[in-house]
Formats: structure tokens, C-alpha cells, sequence
């Protein structure tokens, strides 16, 4: 029998790591799966990618884990411009375009399967760890009667506790310094925090997304398909809040402060007219 890790760089797929390497459990190999954008632009977060090679892995192999970096075949860029292969959407000429928000078909399509692919040609016997914390009795009762296993259930670690083990050993990544969760950056299910973090920080992500948007032909075009929510109308709502924290324009008199957002958003009246259409 061989374990395996499933490693996301999260808080609680770090955690069962950690738990691993305390309680001499055996774990003979750690694996990531990187969903990449297109095919030289990691769908990670720049500073996650550089937080899990330059600090996970390096710290793991000093403990005796090996790790390994899987990738699909597959790419974001791909099914986005994929057209239907069946349903009310074949032989239209369209193109898929954004997912429905809280359908992962990206986890589905892009990640999962190099994993399930490796082990499935590489090992016989194993038992897998997956990250799901002893609170989440759901996700937990999935584990049942299946070669899944949960080291945070077995030593009763909840998801707050996994958070503060990490902390423990610097290794909670930085994206929980403005996010709750991880994932992809382009994901439908990105809180408005995470959109402005990337926008102020990954401009050149950020632009692929406006970018995307104003492809023709597309089934899903819209960021978020659910709530009917685009990235253009969301660099407007952005653009605003910039000119109004500006020092020029925060200490102006209130007449002429509306004057001065009223300029800009003249210049955001083609950009709110792409989200509409």
C-alpha cells in the first residue's frame, strides 16, 4: 500500500501535510495539480505559485516528501473556445466561453485528471489524503467506503485549526491575507475583494479577463454567467472608487468633487456599455 497527498497549497491540503510529518504517518508522495490559463500562464496566483516552489516543496523534501507537478493536457483558453460537442448549443458555430458560476468544470475538465490519470498508471495500491477538515461532515461522509482518507478528521483538526497549524509553521499561503479561499484567478465564484486585489496587483491578469469579454460569438460572455456580472462593468465600479480616493479629489468641495467624478465616468460610459451588451 502507497499514500498519496493531494496538495492544493491551501490551508487544509497544507495542514494534512503537516499532520503527516508530526504523527509519522506514511506518505509516500505529494501531488499538484497546476491548472494552467493558456499554455505559458499559470491559472494560480503568481505569488501562490512562488509561495508553493520556493517555500512547500523545498520544506517537504527537507521532511522526506517528494512532490510532484502535474499538468492536463488541457487548458483554460481551451474549453473556453471549445464549441459544444452536444446539447442545444451544437452545430451553432458559438463557443463556450465563461462557465456558469459553482459549476467547477475547470476542477472537472483540467484538474482532477492528470491526478486520477497518474495514479491510476503509476500505483497500485494506495490510500489518498485529501484536505477536509473534521467540521465538514458532508464532505466527510463522501470518504466512506473509498480509498480516501482525512488526516485533519482523524486528529480532529476543524478548518480554523488547520489555518492556525499552518500560521504555526509559516505556511499558510498569502493568499488568505486577502481572500478567504483559494483557486484560479479567473474564477466566476472570486469575491469582489479578490477581483480588486487583482486588478491592483496582476493588471496583466486582469486585462486578459476584460480581454475575453469582447470576443464575438461566445455562449458564456460574461465573467459571471449566474449573475449575469462582467469584468467591464466591474472596472468600472473600480475606476470610480479610484477617483474618489485620489487626494486631489477627496479634498475638494462636494460640487466640484462630483464634478470631477462625473468626467471619469464619461469615460467609463463605453465600458459600462459592453457590460450591458
Amino acid at each position: 500500500m502507497r499514500y498519496v497527498a493531494n496538495f492544493s497549497g491551501g490551508k487544509d491540503s497544507t495542514a494534512q501535510i503537516i499532520l503527516a510529518y508530526e504523527n509519522s504517518e506514511p506518505l509516500d508522495l505529494i501531488i499538484f495539480s497546476e491548472t494552467m490559463f493558456d499554455r505559458r500562464t499559470s491559472g494560480e496566483l503568481p505569488e501562490h505559485m512562488d509561495f508553493i516552489k520556493n517555500r512547500c516543496i523545498p520544506l517537504f523534501k527537507t521532511w522526506g516528501y517528494e512532490t510532484k507537478i502535474l499538468h492536463s493536457n488541457l487548458t483554460y483558453m481551451d474549453l473556453f473556445l471549445r464549441e459544444p460537442r452536444r446539447g442545444r448549443w451544437y452545430g451553432s458555430g458559438l463557443k463556450g466561453g465563461f462557465p456558469m458560476a459553482g459549476r467547477c468544470y475547470v476542477s472537472r475538465s483540467i484538474k482532477i485528471p492528470p491526478i486520477t490519470k497518474f495514479l491510476k498508471t503509476s500505483y497500485g495500491d494506495f490510500t489518498q489524503y485529501v484536505g477536509i477538515a473534521a467540521d465538514e461532515m458532508e464532505r466527510l461522509k463522501k470518504l466512506e467506503n473509498t480509498n480516501r482518507f482525512s488526516l485533519l478528521s482523524k486528529y480532529g483538526y476543524t478548518e480554523q485549526m488547520a489555518r492556525d497549524l499552518c500560521e504555526e509553521y509559516d505556511l499558510l499561503s498569502p493568499i488568505y491575507s486577502f481572500s478567504k479561499r483559494g483557486g484560479c484567478w479567473f474564477c466566476p465564484n472570486a469575491s469582489k475583494r479578490e477581483l480588486r486585489y487583482l486588478r491592483k496587483y496582476h493588471r496583466d491578469l486582469w486585462d486578459k479577463l476584460l480581454t475575453l469579454e469582447d470576443i464575438p460569438g461566445l455562449i458564456g460572455n460574461v465573467w459571471n454567467t449566474l449573475t449575469k456580472t462582467s469584468i467591464h462593468s466591474m472596472e468600472a465600479e473600480f475606476l470610480t472608487e479610484d477617483v474618489c480616493m485620489t487626494d486631489e479629489v477627496r479634498n475638494m468641495p462636494r460640487q466640484c468633487m462630483m464634478r470631477s467624478v462625473n468626467a471619469y465616468l464619461c469615460k467609463m460610459a463605453s465600458i459600462m456599455q459592453k457590460s450591458v451588451g
